[in-house]
């Protein structure tokens, strides 16, 4: 049974659906103190606040569009003014935005792509390190990359691919610089899961041919990521790692 994450605080950005949501609803049942973002989805983001709240968790729900520096160190401000500290921030926002062959992709399409996935993990890291500075108490930053950071993803996600595996490669830097602050950090790269995102961005089609690429034969639920996000925030079950990804693909990937 994890027990030490009672009371501790959890910003987890883009929380409103997916793997967020769920991540949100399993600190809450573990007692964390749990913040729901959003940028736009304010709707969805509403129902998983009562779903944490209907843990007897406590939670608030706050706004920012993490594409913007200054956003992000005001979602970690207002995070805490509403709980006095930051204890764990997970990197959850992001988005492949759009598929699209490299002679496509405009300089437009780039700076969406890399200041959602790449700026908003950074800067709000940025932020989030002060905090836990001051707190003297250490921390814990868990970001999210994706099996195609490994891979390089499937048709027209080259780019998204690279933003991830910029992802993939700042954690392990940020594990390095932030250790002696008593900051670990890691991240979780989920395969192929039934959110939004593939609703979105994948046809059947494609989702069929992942299916038949990953040995457990199916797609994973946002719920099975979960797990990994508590473990890694938990002292108790994983304090000797840092700069660690953690694959969640049901085989698809085995590092």
């Amino acid at each position: 049974m994890v027990n030490d994450l009672k009371d501790k605080v959890v910003l987890i950005t883009g929380s409103s659906t997916g793997i967020g949501a769920a991540a949100a609803v399993a600190f809450g049942k573990l007692g964390a103190r749990v913040v729901v973002h959003y940028n736009s989805s304010r709707g969805p983001a509403e129902e998983v606040l009562d779903q944490v709240k209907s843990t007897g968790a406590q939670a608030c729900l706050l706004q920012a569009d993490v594409r913007d520096s200054t956003q992000c160190r005001q979602l970690v401000a207002d995070t805490i003014k509403a709980f006095a500290r930051v204890d764990v921030l997970i990197n959850n926002a992001g988005a492949l935005v759009q598929r699209a062959p490299i002679e496509s992709i405009t300089d437009e399409l780039f700076d969406e792509v890399v200041h959602l996935n790449v700026r908003s993990a950074m800067m709000c890291s940025a932020a989030a390190v002060e905090a836990m500075r001051r707190q003297g108490s250490g921390g814990n930053i868990i970001n999210v990359t994706s099996v195609a950071a490994r891979h390089g993803g499937g048709a027209g996600a080259s780019l998204y691919a690279g933003s991830k595996g910029f992802v993939s490669t700042m954690t392990r830097g940020l594990a390095k610089e932030l250790v002696k602050d008593k900051i670990r950090v890691n991240a979780v790269a989920p395969g192929v899961i039934t959110t939004p995102f593939h609703e979105r961005f994948s046809t059947p089609a494609m989702l069929e041919s992942f299916r038949s690429t990953i040995p457990m034969n199916r797609l994973g639920s946002p719920e099975e990521c979960a797990g990994a996000f508590v473990f890694l925030a938990s002292e108790q079950m994983s304090g000797y790692m840092t700069g660690q990804i953690l694959e969640v693909n049901g085989g698809q990937y085995m590092p």
